[in-house]
């Protein structure tokens, strides 16, 4: 492991850490890459550490707020009491060793789990780590830095503190000399700086870090993922929700798709956001062609168009779209190799992924997201996620690249950017990001 008292010149590494990506040096799930400083990437692909010892892993669980619905809500009662998987009721693989809640509003429901559950409440991040002591005590550390009272940019950003609670992780381990796999659920964080010290701490001191959305791991319908190699030439999301919230999900739910193409992913070279009645003139431009039959072809797999007497008004195309959902936003995506993405955020409330591949096929599929409305459902979608993470600290390995997240994370960035700037095009050379996927899928199929 290197020094943990060693400093490293940021602006420096930061290049360093960019460049080396950018020459492709994450590569296939079987290959051991190096960072360029020397040290052993520890991140996806790489072999299983499992513990030794017989013992079930203890996590440090770190949550902004659990209240109903919120998202530590649903990762603290998984990894407790555990989820519904295959024929029956999967157990928590893992121990929950502490837990660090960040605020208690009215509507809490965190001192009722913690108590329902016995837990460990603990006053700061560090003794969730350390349980009250000197030295790193848990095997795997969860951050849920989603929901919550926290401040507002001038940009519309919500400053969650993943960031900074990342790096309260981080010092533990440098004090420590050792470290642990971690999760991070969503993007990173609103800044591409912090989003890159975050993936290059990871590297830096030889720990597996998993991170993102639920998007692209839960049920899919149909049950669709591209060819490994699959010669891809366009992605659309059609979905839902806010800017720098539900934004993120849906680019990686194209994303976890667009990776999958022949080459690997190659890198992001400009993302352009529009709203309302620029985007839908700029999608009936010539060059949209392609993107527009895509849209149409991803529709039609919601079950939740808009209708009037239990039926829509119309067969659904673009006008259409533009009648019912004006003031669509969406984010045009040009990647390195020539792929395009396009990403809409509309009134349909769920998530349908399209791609046309080279011979002028298309596959499309909806990622299933059924929202826990009236209290009735659970948000199973949480499931498989929560079943990686298990993994991850199991096996001490993730799996999927955290280049992914790191490119989103950097999409939905530019994508902020580009709207606050008067809808201009981002020009992302920083995002020139390679990975390859593994082969194998990694959804919910069981």
């Amino acid at each position: 492991m290197a020094n943990p008292n060693k400093r490293f010149t940021r602006l420096t590494n930061r290049r360093q850490f960019a460049s080396s990506i950018g020459r492709g040096l994450a590569l296939s799930a079987a290959t051991s890459i190096m960072h360029p400083c020397g040290l052993a990437n520890a991140m996806q692909p790489r072999e299983a550490k499992r513990r030794g010892d017989g013992k079930r892993p203890k996590i440090a669980f770190l949550g902004t707020v659990v209240r109903k619905h919120s998202h530590a809500q649903h990762f603290l009662d998984r990894h407790t009491m555990g989820y519904a998987w295959g024929n029956g009721w999967q157990q928590p693989r893992i121990d929950v060793a502490s837990v660090y809640i960040d605020q208690f509003p009215k509507e809490d429901l965190g001192r009722d789990r913690v108590k329902r559950h016995r837990l460990n409440l603990v006053p700061t991040i560090e003794d969730a780590l350390t349980l009250g002591g000197s030295q790193l005590a848990v095997d795997g550390v969860v951050i849920i830095g989603e929901h919550g009272d926290y401040p507002t940019n001038e940009k519309g950003q919500k400053r969650y503190p993943r960031y900074d609670w990342f790096k309260r992780v981080v010092k533990v381990f440098e004090q420590s000399g050792r470290s642990v796999p971690v999760f991070n659920d969503k993007h990173l964080s609103t800044e591409w700086d912090e989003c890159l010290e975050m993936v290059e701490d990871s590297r830096r001191l030889d720990f597996p870090f998993l991170a993102g959305s639920s998007l692209p791991v839960t049920r899919r319908m149909p049950p669709l993922d591209l060819p490994n190699g699959a010669d891809l030439r366009e992605s659309v999301c059609v979905a839902y929700g806010g800017v720098d919230s539900y934004d993120i999900h849906a680019l990686e739910t194209a994303q976890c798709m667009s990776e999958r193409r022949k080459g690997g992913e190659t890198g992001v070279k400009s993302v352009h956001a529009l709203r309302g009645s620029a985007l839908w003139n700029r999608l009936k431009e010539e060059d949209c062609s392609t993107t527009r039959k895509l849209i149409v072809s991803a529709v039609t797999r919601s079950h939740n168009l808009p209708v009037e007497g239990g039926f829509p008004t119309e067969v659904p195309s673009l006008a259409w779209m533009e009648k019912q959902m004006p003031n669509t936003t969406g984010y045009l995506i040009e990647h390195t190799d020539g792929l395009r993405t396009t990403m809409l955020l509309t009134g349909i409330r769920d998530f349908n992924y399209a791609g046309m591949m080279k011979d002028q096929s298309i596959l499309s599929c909806q990622m299933y997201l059924p929202m826990p409305t009236h209290g009735s459902t659970t948000a199973d979608f949480f499931n498989p996620l929560a079943r990686h993470i298990e993994t991850l600290m199991l096996e001490r390995r993730t799996p999927y690249p955290i280049e992914r997240t790191l490119l989103t994370s950097g999409m939905v960035i530019a994508g902020v950017n580009s709207l606050h700037q008067g809808q201009v095009v981002m020009d992302t050379p920083h995002l020139n990001i390679q990975y390859k996927a593994q082969p194998e899928s990694t959804f919910w199929d069981v």
